[in-house]
């Protein structure tokens, strides 16, 4: 099985910048693609973007402007970098990965693993 940890939520003010983390443990030669969503209540899950290996990064919205994924391989870690943030960007924010492209930006494959979600609240 893999685990995912996401770390680095918190509050923010408007425009501010966040971090956050997400650690992959366990069987990691089953995932392969990692990818950050985010959700609001009441709301669908939301694909934010999702990075190969490689590096080949999708952006699903329309934050690719102020919101950059990367990941380090050798430390099995993914990143979003979240700049000039809002308000309306307030959400739990989940990691996601899975064998491949597809699977992570499906949002709702058996093969993709979930984080626990780590929350954003952005306000002044």
């Amino acid at each position: 099985q893999v685990q995912l940890v996401e770390s680095g939520g918190g509050l923010v003010q408007p425009g501010g910048s966040l971090r956050l983390s997400c650690v992959a443990s366990g069987s990691i030669s089953s995932i392969n693609v990692m990818g950050w969503y985010r959700q609001t209540p009441g709301k669908q899950r939301e694909l934010i973007a999702s990075i190969t290996p490689s590096g080949y990064r999708n952006y699903g919205g329309s934050m690719k402007d102020r919101f950059t994924i990367s990941r380090d391989n050798a430390k099995d870690t993914v990143y979003l970098q979240m700049n000039s943030l809002k308000p309306e960007d307030t959400a739990v924010y989940y990691c996601a990965a899975g064998p491949t492209l597809g699977t992570v930006q499906s949002g709702a494959s058996d093969l993709l693993v979930w984080g626990q979600g780590t929350q954003v609240t952005v306000s002044s």
